[in-house]
């Protein structure tokens, strides 16, 4: 797997990028994450990347010469994404994709975004990780290549880790619990502690099903509603509801009228 991200910022994510399995897996070669400097293909003294935009506005916009110059120079591996909040919506899906195969790169945007040429001429897709705006797409590139490299074969310590995470199979990860077995007065589900592996798999699938209908119960709608064999788990651990599609949650409402949670007052 070979990834190449091209930024103007590097300092934000070579350390990011150096911690963790990841960093791990880079250091064993089962990786390679390479970090551009999109200012070492300047020619100007300034190291200049942005200019004013034409037509006026605020802010500053990511000229197309450094980045066509880096990308032509460097040949990194294709695709090459551009991230910005005009981008399909990266997914689980979308992660194991780009896994299966030998390796993509990221353009990270900056300011007011990059010339609409690099868009148009050079990048081949442009991908989102949310409905947000950041200052940068640094911490995009990082939820990334996190997200792709941790399904690479090698990476993982326990390659079956990630078979039962959120989103794999369409549902949320099902309740984990660890040592003490009780804690504060809360002990850990009896099933759990049984050693009857196939009825503790039937228990985590029942809770997946569950904790997916009342968190996000659109996931459940996409894969088609529940099945015969969905409902007769619910029901064995007396976890079905009514109709067994529960509401989305609400909004969290924080003390007060503000949408936010309570700041620190200001110093006059």
């Amino acid at each position: 797997m070979n990834i190449h991200v091209l930024t103007v910022l590097p300092q934000i994510l070579e350390p990011a990028l150096d911690g963790g399995l990841l960093g791990r897996a880079r250091q064993q070669g089962v990786v390679s994450v390479v970090v551009h400097d999109l200012r070492d293909h300047t020619v100007d003294r300034h190291r200049s990347v942005d200019d004013a935009p034409f037509g006026g506005g605020p802010g500053m916009v990511l000229g197309p010469e450094p980045i066509f110059r880096a990308v032509e120079a460097l040949e990194p591996p294709r695709p090459l994404f551009l991230l910005g909040p005009g981008g399909r919506r990266f997914d689980q899906r979308l992660a194991a994709e780009l896994a299966a195969g030998d390796g993509f790169s990221l353009l990270c945007g900056r300011y007011e975004g990059v010339d609409e040429r690099v868009r148009e001429h050079l990048v081949d897709d442009e991908l989102s990780i949310g409905d947000y705006v950041l200052a940068g797409g640094e911490a995009a590139a990082f939820v990334v290549v996190e997200a792709v490299t941790r399904l690479v074969p090698g990476v993982m310590g326990n390659a079956s880790s990630v078979d039962d995470e959120s989103f794999t199979s369409g549902l949320l990860e099902y309740p984990q619990y660890t040592r003490p077995a009780e804690f504060r007065g809360w002990a850990v589900p009896e099933v759990l502690r049984s050693g009857d592996h196939p009825r503790v798999a039937r228990w985590r699938r029942a809770r997946a099903l569950r904790r997916t209908l009342d968190r996000r119960p659109d996931l459940i709608a996409a894969r088609g509603g529940l099945g015969a064999e969905d409902r007769s788990l619910l029901e064995e651990f007396d976890l079905a509801i009514g109709d067994e599609v529960a509401s989305p949650p609400p909004e969290v409402a924080y003390p007060g009228s503000a949408p936010f949670p309570p700041q620190e007052p200001t110093a006059p």
